[in-house]
């Protein structure tokens, strides 16, 4: 079925002619979906010779249970309606109705699946192991001290060392659920609550961002395959969809203010930096958002909103300097850290292409065949991009292309061995638009092969987070 509104996605967008195009496609999802079964295959026989890459189910986090539960029914209705209704929807209702659309889908798929696996398991107990945020609340009674004394606790030969998550972190991530139990909102359930509900608003801060930069139709494309992306298997319940959320909204408000869409671009821009700033204080690895940062500035042509955004983010870091806790320092410790532990003994050699694999399942089949397009047509567009010119959906190309940089960059450093499919969410969510360069006759497809992914890993497997 043609729809009314659609990106341009044939040879001149992509370089291939349709039907060979299309083959392409499936061919990039069929290896995309291979290389995770070798993944599984070689991981199996590793961790049961070896026990060094410390996963039940690699490469992913989870253990093999397959389940049903009280979600199951609404992530089918959902699933199925999406597919059916959303490519149609996404493309007639006014803008403004289908940002609230895309978070209300969004919000309402990652509640379903987080409670196929119960409310206990999948919401409430989520964020309360004993590796989590929340086992370190209490001792922010005096949260002065706790910051100043922050790094004292980061190694494993230190006294009260702290749980993994609060030592792998700068202390912006604690202090996230610090501030929730202080609102009177303690406790697992409310931290998971808090969790999905900002988490599934990252679909929405992408579709803003496509469309300040001038992608409205790549935008609306893409808008279905963001509310039923598997990565909402991770973001219902874990922090790192927080910081997705977080991340997203700091570079579509930078896009915003870049283009000058909004009245004040100057104030926006320095918001934008706040949240940009409050993104390296939720996860030192997430400053490999300034590439697609940079990318925004480039597609803007425009460094105008520069000094505000860097205004904004070292507002945040020197609150955090002032308050006793020093990023790089804490940043040389987790280093030490992550290598006293599992890391040591994880083997880079198999995690290094079994990552990639891991994070497939994340971002979809559908987002590996849009990737496939973008990637090709990510030389030409920076081609035209530096001659001053650009020509649709070269934004959509480049910002995603930037984000796949980062992603590999992530990916070598060997400080992310095992546990992407939610560690890179905040990367994911920007390589999903990818799929408004898929064939508008095959959307409905690609969409069903994305519910599907999700469905059968909430399903099949019990997952960690």
């Amino acid at each position: 079925m043609k729809l009314p509104l659609r990106i341009d996605s044939d040879a001149r967008t992509t370089g291939d002619d349709g039907r060979a195009g299309r083959r392409r496609d499936v061919l990039a999802a069929a290896a995309a979906a291979v290389l995770f079964a070798v993944a599984a295959a070689v991981g199996t026989l590793i961790q049961r010779t070896d026990h060094t890459l410390y996963v039940d189910w690699p490469p992913l986090h989870a253990s093999w249970h397959p389940h049903v539960g009280p979600g199951t029914p609404a992530a089918l209705a959902l699933g199925w309606a999406v597919v059916v209704h959303g490519p149609r929807l996404a493309a007639r209702l006014p803008w403004r109705g289908l940002l609230w659309a895309s978070w209300a889908a969004a919000m309402v798929w990652t509640w379903s699946l987080a409670l196929v696996d119960g409310w206990r398991r999948g919401v409430a107990e989520r964020l309360t192991a004993r590796h989590e945020y929340l086992r370190g609340i209490d001792r922010f009674a005096d949260i002065g001290a706790a910051l100043r004394g922050f790094t004292d606790h980061i190694l494993l030969t230190q006294p009260d060392y702290w749980p993994a998550h609060i030592a792998g972190h700068p202390p912006g991530a604690v202090l996230t659920f610090v501030g929730l139990d202080r609102l009177g909102l303690g406790g697992g359930g409310w931290a998971g609550a808090f969790c999905i509900t900002v988490g599934s608003s990252a679909a929405v801060a992408v579709l803003v961002a496509l469309r300040a930069l001038g992608e409205e139709r790549a935008a609306r494309t893409a808008a279905p395959f963001l509310v039923l992306a598997p990565a909402a298997v991770w973001v219902g319940a874990s922090a790192d969809g927080y910081f997705a959320a977080v991340s997203a909204w700091g570079l579509a408000l930078l896009a915003l203010a870049a283009t000058g869409t909004v009245r004040a671009p100057g104030a926006v821009a320095l918001a934008s930096g706040l949240l940009l700033g409050l993104t390296a204080y939720l996860s030192y690895g997430l400053t490999l958002l300034a590439l697609p940062a940079t990318a925004v500035l480039l597609l803007a042509r425009t460094a105008r909103p520069l000094p505000f955004a860097l205004a904004g983010a070292a507002v945040v870091a020197g609150a955090f300097t002032l308050c006793g806790f020093r990023w790089w320092e804490g940043y040389g410790l987790l280093v030490e850290r992550y290598y006293q532990g599992v890391a040591s003994e994880r083997p880079y050699g198999y995690w290094v292409w079994a990552d990639p694999a891991a994070t497939a399942v994340a971002a979809g089949l559908a987002c590996v065949a849009g990737a496939r397009r973008m990637v090709p047509a990510a030389p030409g567009a920076l081609r035209r991009l530096r001659g001053g010119s650009t020509g649709t959906p070269d934004a959509l190309v480049v910002l995603s292309f930037a984000a796949l940089l980062a992603l590999a960059v992530a990916d070598l450093s060997g400080m992310s061995k095992a546990e992407t499919e939610r560690i890179w969410l905040p990367f994911v969510v920007w390589l999903l638009p990818t799929t408004a360069l898929l064939p508008a006759l095959d959307l409905r497809r690609w969409l069903l092969v994305q519910a599907a992914v999700a469905f059968l890993v909430n399903h099949l497997l019990l997952t960690s987070w």
